[in-house]
C-alpha cells in the first residue's frame, strides 16, 4: 500500500469538496446530505489553514495517485495543548489500513509541534471508528469543561490519549 500523507494543497481543493459533500462521509459529523461549499468558501478555508500552521494542519491522504481523503491536527496552545484530530476517508478507502497509517502520521506530526494529549469526538453510531481510536490507544473518558465550552456535547463521545514528550 503506497500512502503519501502531506498538507492539503490548492490542488485537493476539488477533492476536498467531494469529500466533504458526500453525504456517507459526512453524516457522522451532522451533514447526512453532505456539506456542499462553493470554490469560494473552500479557498478561504484552506488560506484561513495555511495560516494556521503548524498549530493546526489538514492533511490530504492519497494512496499512490487517488484521493483517499483528508486528516488534520490542531493544537489549543492556551488549554496545556489539547489537540483535536479528525479524519474522513472515502468509502472506498475504508477498512485497507489507510485511516489508521494516517492517524499515526497526524499524531506524530502533532506531538512534534507541542501536542501533550489527542482527543477525538466520535458520535456513538461510528462503531468502526470508536474501535479504531481503541487501537490507536485513545480511552473515552470525562469531556474536560474547555472542549464543551469550544465544541459542545451532542451525542459524540469523548476519547483521548496522553502523548509522550518530545
Amino acid at each position: 500500500m503506497d500512502i503519501v500523507i502531506r498538507p492539503i494543497e490548492k490542488r485537493d481543493l476539488p477533492y476536498v469538496q467531494e469529500l466533504w459533500a458526500d453525504g456517507e462521509v459526512m453524516k457522522f459529523v451532522g451533514f447526512p446530505d453532505g456539506l456542499h461549499v462553493t470554490d469560494d468558501q473552500i479557498l478561504r478555508w484552506y488560506e484561513w489553514g495555511v495560516q494556521q500552521r503548524p498549530g493546526s494542519i489538514n492533511y490530504s491522504i492519497l494512496e499512490g495517485d487517488e484521493y483517499c481523503g483528508e486528516t488534520f491536527y490542531s493544537i489549543d496552545f492556551e488549554h496545556d495543548c489539547l489537540t483535536s484530530l479528525d479524519i474522513k476517508l472515502f468509502e472506498r478507502f475504508r477498512g485497507k489500513g489507510i485511516a489508521s497509517k494516517a492517524l499515526r502520521f497526524t499524531i506524530e506530526q502533532a506531538r512534534l509541534q507541542g501536542a501533550k494529549k489527542v482527543w477525538v469526538n466520535p458520535t456513538e453510531k461510528n462503531a468502526k471508528a470508536i474501535e479504531l481510536y481503541k487501537r490507536l490507544g485513545f480511552e473515552q473518558t470525562e469531556i474536560p469543561e474547555v472542549i464543551i465550552e469550544q465544541e459542545g456535547v451532542g451525542n459524540y463521545l469523548y476519547m483521548e490519549r496522553q502523548l509522550p514528550d518530545k
